[in-house]
């Protein structure tokens, strides 16, 4: 499962089915980028047919990189958007910026593409930043994949983001989307730090996924059918399951609640664990049930809910045909990096337990605070007014230290405090 949780391939046009709602919602506060779509291309922006999501050039957003496509034998495996790419041969670090509401929470996420668009055959491996702190390593090489996506959720103290791809050895920086999605700041609350997604999935054995439109935050989900254990059966209904918002905030789409996995044996548990190389993780998950079944008179579908050996809820029954969210407050960490949730039947069940839909996700703390926003206006004012394009000014002026912007010196005493311009 640890493979699922690193990168999970969604872009396929040929392997999944998109499970779509026919009523398209509305997109505003959606930035999707198409990105090495050239600006002046007359489809620019689109309507993805699969999606309705509406995508633009990322030419607006950044200043440096060249632009290419995946070879055309393989583009009918992808949908649009992840057929382009921007590539960054020239600069240390390449940056997007973005203008976003501080204190607003955002899903931020990015597709990455290979395929051997150069002709090389040369798996890249880069750093991708957000702001002046390392998010994540795009690495290309290990598995031998050509796909990768990272995804969390966010929450500037600016008014601007910055996404920055910054090289960490000889190959290239690349990119194929970045989108952004406002989210409720009522929702995936945390005690601190940001949330990097580990795995969103619902459990049905096809290989299918659903997004936007069916899911209003466009909160990507995948099928559970690579993983899903022998010992399992899949139960699902063609009835509509509620989601009522006033009582479940988080919303999950109707398609990832249709379906579910329940124990083959009605006396064992349903499990789910996983192991992560980093030990030191610490979890947010976030469980969605319903009953999907017309139970008979005398039947009851009555379990507990274990998260490493912690009971979270005792004799939990799902409503009928109507979500519950269950979650955890506040951060754990798995022993030795084993990870653990058991739905276990009680005494006085007759069903054994089900499961429709999960999510986990990692912290991640950005501890390095960006420059002084006055200064960084103010520098920034001087770059448009005098038309510097150099390509070392990208990204926060002054962190991290050694990409600090060519001819700058700053004031820069710990993480907490943001650095000061003291010099041009």
């Amino acid at each position: 499962m640890e493979a699922a949780c690193r990168v999970t391939v969604v872009v396929l046009g040929t392997l999944a089915v998109l499970i779509h709602l026919v009523q398209a919602q509305d997109q505003q506060g959606f930035i999707s980028l198409d990105c090495g779509l050239p600006a002046e291309e007359l489809s620019s922006p689109y309507d993805e047919p699969s999606t309705g999501l509406r995508f633009s050039s990322d030419a607006a957003y950044i200043q440096s990189g060249q632009t290419g496509s995946i070879q055309p034998n393989r583009e009918s495996q992808y949908l649009k958007p992840y057929r382009r790419l921007r590539y960054f041969p020239n600069g240390s670090r390449n940056c997007y910026n973005l203008n976003v509401e501080k204190g607003s929470k955002y899903l931020v996420r990015a597709f990455f593409v290979y395929e051997n668009y150069d002709g090389l055959n040369i798996k890249p491996k880069f750093d991708l930043y957000l702001g002046p702190n390392l998010w994540s390593t795009i690495d290309f090489q290990e598995p031998e994949e050509d796909v990768r996506r990272v995804e969390m959720l966010h929450i500037p103290t600016s008014n601007s983001l910055q996404i920055c791809l910054v090289k960490n050895g000889t190959t290239t920086p690349l990119i194929s989307t970045l989108e952004i999605r406002p989210v409720k700041t009522t929702i995936y609350e945390t005690v601190s730090g940001s949330l990097n997604l580990y795995l969103r999935t619902f459990f049905n054995k096809s290989d299918t996924y659903i997004r936007y439109p069916s899911d209003r935050y466009d909160r990507v989900w995948t099928s559970y059918s690579s993983y899903f254990r022998n010992e399992w059966i899949q139960i699902f209904t063609t009835l509509q399951v509620e989601v009522n918002n006033l009582e479940n905030y988080y919303d999950p789409p109707n398609a990832a609640l249709t379906s579910a996995a329940t124990p083959t044996n009605s006396n064992l548990p349903l499990m789910i664990n996983w192991t992560s190389s980093n030990v030191d993780n610490q979890y947010y998950f976030y469980t969605h049930f319903a009953e999907i079944q017309e139970l008979q008179t005398n039947d009851t579908r009555e379990f507990s809910i274990v998260w490493n050996g912690e009971v979270l809820r005792r004799q939990f029954i799902p409503p009928k045909f109507s979500a519950f969210s269950l979650y955890r407050s506040s951060p754990s960490t798995c022993e030795g990096g084993k990870c653990s949730l058991q739905l276990i039947r009680t005494n006085t069940s007759t069903l054994p337990p089900l499961i429709n839909a999960l999510e986990v996700y990692t912290v991640i703390h950005f501890s390095q605070s960006e420059t002084n926003e006055n200064d960084v206006v103010s520098v920034q004012n001087i770059k448009t007014s005098y038309r510097i394009s150099k390509n070392s000014w990208q990204g926060d002026p002054c962190v991290p230290q050694q990409l600090m912007w060519e001819g700058l010196n700053c004031r820069i005493t710990d993480k907490s405090t943001p650095p000061r311009i003291t010099y041009l």
